[in-house]
């Protein structure tokens, strides 16, 4: 058995070895930029005599706060977006100082350039020039079968597809090719599929302002294709419908027949 110590005698211990340690770390000469390390207890803490002492904080290093220079203006450089190319081949398990690689950090920055070059162009711009000399036409215009290609957001995984377009002029028509474009614009952009297909339809109501707007895409992903259940040949459909097409479930029918491929 042993004697069980007096509460007042280990608290005077505690308070010694406290003391202790303030002299030895006062006593040491860490120094960042030239300033002592001050602080390094938790100075928060209440004093002995109950008042709260002034803490003293070390200085932050200076490479807690240095920004490249292109992080400031809001993107990276070319050269920070391959030297993460690289990162990612070392990550994967493969050397990209061996020959096969030493030039693909540079290529996939300059294919990035271009499968994202959506973040680059206003949709809004490529609807502004409308045709009203149609001679009164004020039917349905459909554009079928746009193909496209975008990558997930989720996995940075391609998936592509078809989209599908129609909409009830209201004060003219918008060259048909505008509307593959605003496709393009979206697609190349990091998206889901559900996204893109209300920002097709956004845009086209938003600056048409047709009577009504219907939009379709089909799209197999690759993330359910290459990763995951890994199940090839999935398609995934979404629609939006706007005006007419939304308000009437024959002008979705007729919608959805002239995709099809029929007429009514």
């Amino acid at each position: 058995m042993y004697a069980k110590p007096d509460s007042t005698t280990m608290k005077t211990r505690v308070a010694r070895a406290g003391d202790a340690m303030d002299a030895a770390l006062k006593s040491l000469s860490y120094r960042v930029d030239g300033q002592p390390l001050n602080g390094m207890r938790n100075e928060n803490l209440p004093l002995r005599d109950g008042t709260a002492p002034v803490a003293e904080i070390a200085p932050e290093p200076a490479s807690t706060t240095r920004v490249p220079e292109g992080i400031e203006t809001g993107r990276p450089s070319r050269e920070e977006a391959e030297a993460a190319v690289r990162t990612l081949l070392r990550w994967a398990g493969d050397d990209p100082t061996r020959e096969g690689l030493l030039d693909t950090p540079a290529r996939v920055a300059k294919a990035y350039e271009q499968i994202f070059s959506g973040y680059r162009v206003d949709a809004d711009s490529l609807l502004e020039r409308v045709f009203e000399e149609v001679e009164g036409y004020s039917d349905v215009v459909l554009v079928r079968d746009i193909p496209f290609h975008s990558h997930c957001e989720h996995h940075m995984v391609p998936f592509m597809g078809l989209a599908h377009i129609a909409y009830y002029p209201s004060k003219g028509v918008v060259g048909l090719s505008k509307l593959a474009r605003v496709v393009d614009v979206f697609a190349k952009r990091l998206q889901t599929q559900e996204t893109m297909t209300a920002q097709i339809a956004d845009v086209i109501e938003s600056i048409l302002k047709p009577r009504g707007v219907a939009v379709m895409v089909e799209a197999e992903h690759l993330c359910m294709a290459m990763r995951g259940v890994q199940k090839a040949g999935v398609s995934t459909l979404t629609t939006q419908f706007r005006g007419v097409f939304k308000d009437s479930a024959d002008e979705q029918v007729r919608f959805l027949t002239l995709v099809r491929g029929g007429a009514k």
